[in-house]
């Protein structure tokens, strides 16, 4: 059962439209965040450290880069405290336990999280000509990435470190055929187990996080940190419209869980991030995770496995009070 679950889990990721974007256009995320280490948890970054897996599909045999889109640390799109004084490490990683390594699955950087063969770094602090515009890393073999089975690809990690400082660094990645501009590799697809990322502020635009859920998930426990109270988050499934799930205040955490449906498994759920008029936060950055009921985190793909989710049932009642 697990083998084949393996291959319709391959089959689902890499027939999927494109996923090098990151965050991706169904996403409707502006852009990842990560603060310097001497910020303080409330500004909405728990650790100061994200990381993201890149997979190539082993067909695969043309160079790749990775790209990253306003790295350095000042300038009108990232978040300043007082003034700019901080500096960003952005590590490229392959090889051998660059991803089947168990701590580089985790939420947190401990342990052996950069695991794995360290192939490019950079460190970006106030460089003016990278504001606004685009860094390349590479090119890469292919091979130069972890071979997984159970993806059939080879995968590549990015870690993002606030080494300095106490701004925050908000950026994009993008994984390309091409140094000087961004075109999809075929079948490639990016995931993560923690975004820590920032909202928008217009209170119309919704927000989108989708965790694939396999035949052997029971439950989910989301976890959200630095809410704000920042309206509400919801779950929206084929089979369930408006699921809220607790929400977090200032500096703190909320968790709470959701008992998966039959109707739900082999699917993606959509984990909406809905922002109320009457709250609205400006620069409001949030992190957010899920695990299934045996505490196993749970990964984020960019593309949504098996596509969006649609609600197939009739919402007939009002809309729930909050």
């Amino acid at each position: 059962m697990k083998y084949l679950f393996s291959s319709l889990l391959t089959l689902l990721i890499f027939s999927s439209t494109f996923g090098q974007q990151v965050p991706a256009l169904d996403e409707n995320i502006p852009f990842l965040v990560t603060f310097g280490k001497d910020a303080k948890s409330d500004w909405g970054d728990d650790d100061h450290s994200q990381v993201f897996f890149f997979s190539v599909p082993h067909d695969y045999h043309a160079p790749v880069y990775f790209r990253v889109f306003d790295p350095d640390c000042s300038g009108e799109l990232d978040e300043k405290n007082v003034a700019f004084n901080s500096l960003s490490r952005f590590s490229v990683f392959g090889g051998a336990a660059c991803y089947s390594n168990p701590d580089a699955q985790q939420t947190d950087p401990v342990g052996s999280y950069d695991s794995g063969s360290l192939l490019a770094t950079k460190t970006f602090g106030q460089q003016e000509k990278y504001d606004q515009n685009w860094y390349t890393f590479g090119p890469f073999n292919p091979s130069s990435g972890e071979y997984i089975k159970k993806f059939d690809a080879y995968v590549f990690k990015i870690i993002c470190e606030g080494v300095k400082g106490d701004d925050g660094n908000l950026y994009r990645y993008f994984m390309s055929t091409q140094a000087e501009e961004n075109v999809e590799v075929e079948g490639g697809n990016a995931f993560t187990y923690e975004y820590t990322f920032r909202l928008h502020a217009d209170h119309r635009q919704i927000s989108h996080v989708y965790p694939f859920i396999d035949d052997e998930v029971i439950s989910l426990e989301q976890s959200n940190f630095d809410w704000d109270n920042d309206g509400y988050i919801r779950i929206v499934s084929v089979v369930s419209w408006n699921e809220d799930v607790k929400t977090s205040k200032d500096d703190e955490w909320a968790h709470s869980t959701y008992k998966v449906k039959d109707e739900e498994r082999g699917k993606s759920v959509d984990i909406q991030f809905v922002k109320t008029p009457a709250t609205n936060v400006n620069n409001n950055n949030v992190v957010f995770s899920v695990r299934n009921q045996y505490g196993e985190l749970l990964p984020f793909f960019v593309v949504p496995i098996g596509g969006i989710p649609q609600f197939k049932g009739k919402a007939t009642s009002t809309p729930i009070k909050r």
